[in-house]
């Protein structure tokens, strides 16, 4: 079973993240504390940081478990929020030793599959071409990451149910007249 060992170098990982930064943590104290060989641990990841990526995809794809329709996303949303406050100390270590555009591409990642599918659930009566859709799930992705960021930044002091609830309010049947906007587009430019 691959995975019992990837979730113990996780469970590892976050304990000695109690006690050390992300950048004094060896693959040495990561095998000692999961009594694994370093061979176990290059047999799963590459090095810490690859240990540290799935971790925080996991942890997202957990969240979101069946969160992805348009009456679920703020369910999901609120989720991806809730799962990084239960690990704040994990993701500000990781926030703080970790380039900005690491976390930015997991959050990306985590926030695109919730988006895409609400995207893709309001286009079933649509004519829209994958591009256009993946244009619209990518143009919402960039701004829910930036405000998760913004709140990272602030120290995660903000309610994110008030958050999600604002997002909520800008949003309000946003995704659906873009793709309206889209196939109206595509009609125009399809005639002669």
């Amino acid at each position: 079973m691959p995975n019992t060992t990837k979730y113990a170098l996780e469970a590892s990982l976050k304990r000695l993240l109690l006690h050390k930064p992300l950048d004094k943590i060896t693959i040495q104290d990561l095998t000692a504390d999961c009594g694994i060989s370093r061979m176990s641990f290059y047999y799963h990841f590459k090095d810490i940081y690859d240990l540290v990526e799935w971790s925080c995809i996991e942890d997202g794809r957990k969240a979101l478990q069946g969160k992805k329709t348009y009456d679920t996303w703020q369910e999901g949303m609120l989720q991806i929020f809730e799962v990084v406050m239960e690990d704040r100390r994990f993701i500000m270590n990781v926030y703080r030793a970790v380039e900005r555009s690491k976390i930015e591409s997991y959050l990306y990642e985590l926030t695109y599959r919730l988006i895409a599918d609400v995207v893709e659930e309001k286009c079933a009566d649509a004519k829209l071409a994958q591009e256009d859709k993946t244009f619209i799930a990518e143009f919402y992705k960039y701004g829910f990451v930036g405000i998760m960021l913004d709140w990272i930044d602030r120290g995660m002091k903000d309610d994110p149910a008030a958050i999600v609830e604002k997002m909520s309010i800008t949003l309000h049947g946003n995704i659906t007249r873009s793709i309206h906007n889209f196939e109206k587009a595509a009609q125009h430019e399809a005639l002669p």
